[in-house]
């Protein structure tokens, strides 16, 4: 029997067992994060360690592996046999509040050590000769604790210099190689080498420029490139119809404005590349959140749950960063947006994935010189915490028309094609350098497309290279077989989990 003047959580202990029976997605987070003296209960660490080693050999752990291991390994009577991992997996209803029931587990275990550790230095003070070796001993045992919560531990960066070093001799006989994901826009990833894992990239703009419209596309070309890419969308602002609405039309080089006042009458054409557009996307693993609370720790957990289930996660989208909630009560918004910031980053770092983070410019950007400005890092709305923490920040910049005579015709031209001009502005770059380029912004057909012909990437059809309005559209019609169709559709929202 457990020392009952220890804490512990006998309900919690069963909860959290009984979750890795029920849910193989947050069984991930249980077997990794907890150890066998965090439970108290002699029966419990027994079928936790049966569970790990299970899950260590690739295995689904459930009532059918379990006991089968526990009673190939004679441990299965001990424990209270088959009835009592029966009962663990009905005590608890759902996952659902596992985190908690876990984190009460781990608390308790710190507790526990931390009171051993203490009767050790006591009971060494009392009989010892040498307070140097009674305090090495005191710092041992602490510090041991310490460790063992920490996720994290110091290693030497030799061990990566090897990595690094092929990386280099990649790039050196490769100079279309990217250590990163390619975004489709070739100048951007000539600037930035791609999306890199464990990034917070901040895109910013002032409204109506385009901020959506841009992660959306960059999500577009990656999902085309590689349809089994996964890709997670927090999109507070928007609804998933106006998403996917926005996709399909973007997609398929089809006027949206055209297609929602229902004037799509081109003898079809249209309505061809939408079904031809839908049955390439349909099936690719491009998630989206649209509720409207959302704090770090939720995208954090949705994206834990999804990178489980589906064994990988490549982006993550954030729309945008004022509109969401800090689990912290602070004193000002300022003070949230910070805490919301810091925390994206620790995000992006432990899921090992590129976070590109909406954000609003502040109005200094429009009082500036009349608004002709571009906009600088201090125009980051709210908190200089986001331009601390992010590694990437990328400004979306509408410029002034030109006023030359030469160049009024080309302005006049770009308009009759609904085509404008953006400045895409890389204002910080942790590893590289920074810069400007433009892109031509189709807002009909809500997409972004590389200014010259060359610079197009290769999936991109003629039509999309050579911008007219709808109602001009003579090429032939979208053709999905030139892009890479994804193996198999998704029938789960692992968000929905």
């Amino acid at each position: 029997m457990p020392n009952n003047s220890m804490p512990y959580n006998l309900e919690a202990e069963r909860s959290v067992l009984g979750c890795v029976l029920i849910d193989q997605v947050v069984q991930v987070d249980i077997l990794t994060e907890l150890k066998e003296d965090d439970f108290l209960v002699p029966t419990h660490r027994k079928i936790f360690t049966a569970m790990r080693d299970i899950y260590n050999d690739n295995q689904p752990v459930d009532i059918v592996t379990l006991a089968d291991y526990m009673q190939k390994s004679g441990t299965l009577e001990s424990v209270g046999g088959l009835d009592y991992l029966t009962l663990l997996a009905d005590f608890v209803p759902s996952s659902a509040n596992y985190k908690q029931h876990l984190d009460l587990i781990v608390r308790d275990g710190i507790l526990r050590r931390l009171i051993t550790a203490s009767n050790t230095i006591i009971e060494n003070a009392y009989n010892s000769k040498s307070s140097r070796d009674s305090l090495d001993l005191a710092q041992k045992l602490i510090f041991e604790i310490g460790e063992q919560k920490d996720k994290y531990s110091l290693e030497k960066v030799g061990n990566y210099f090897q990595d690094v070093m092929n990386m280099f001799e990649k790039l050196q006989t490769d100079k279309t190689f990217l250590t990163g994901i390619k975004t489709g826009f070739t100048e951007l990833d000539s600037m930035i080498n791609g999306l890199h894992k464990g990034n917070l990239i901040i895109l910013a703009a002032r409204p109506s420029v385009g901020k959506t419209t841009f992660a959306m596309n960059i999500a577009e070309n990656i999902a085309i490139k590689d349809p089994n890419a996964v890709i997670a969308v927090f999109a507070l602002e928007m609804t998933k119809q106006e998403l996917a609405q926005r996709m399909i039309c973007s997609v398929g080089n089809v006027n949206m404005d055209l297609a929602l006042k229902g004037k799509l009458d081109d003898d079809g054409k249209s309505f061809q590349k939408l079904w031809d557009t839908m049955r390439l996307m349909g099936g690719m693993n491009i998630f989206v959140d649209e509720s409207s609370y959302q704090t770090p720790q939720t995208i954090l957990s949705k994206c834990r749950r999804l990178k489980a289930q589906l064994g990988r996660l490549d982006l993550v989208i954030v729309d945008h960063i004022q509109l969401m909630d800090s689990a912290v009560h602070a004193e000002s918004r300022q003070q949230q947006i910070t805490d919301i910031s810091r925390k994206l980053k620790m995000a992006a770092k432990e899921l090992d994935v590129p976070l590109i983070a909406l954000s609003q410019l502040s109005r200094q950007v429009t009082n500036r010189n009349g608004g002709k400005s571009r906009p600088v890092l201090s125009d980051l709305r709210e908190s200089g915490a986001i331009e601390q923490d992010a590694d990437v920040v990328i400004f979306l910049h509408r410029p002034e028309e030109k006023s030359d005579k030469n160049d009024e015709g080309e302005n006049a031209q770009k308009k009759a094609l609904g085509t404008e001009d953006r400045e895409v502005i890389v204002e910080k770059n942790r590893n590289g350098r920074t810069g400007l380029f433009e892109v031509l912004f189709k807002g009909d057909f809500v997409k972004f497309v590389n200014k010259s012909r060359a610079e197009a990437p290769s999936y991109m059809t003629k039509a999309e290279e050579n911008p007219k309005p709808q109602s001009e559209v003579e090429s032939e019609p979208f053709d999905p077989d030139s892009l890479p169709v994804p193996d198999e559709e998704m029938d789960d929202d692992p968000f929905n989990a």
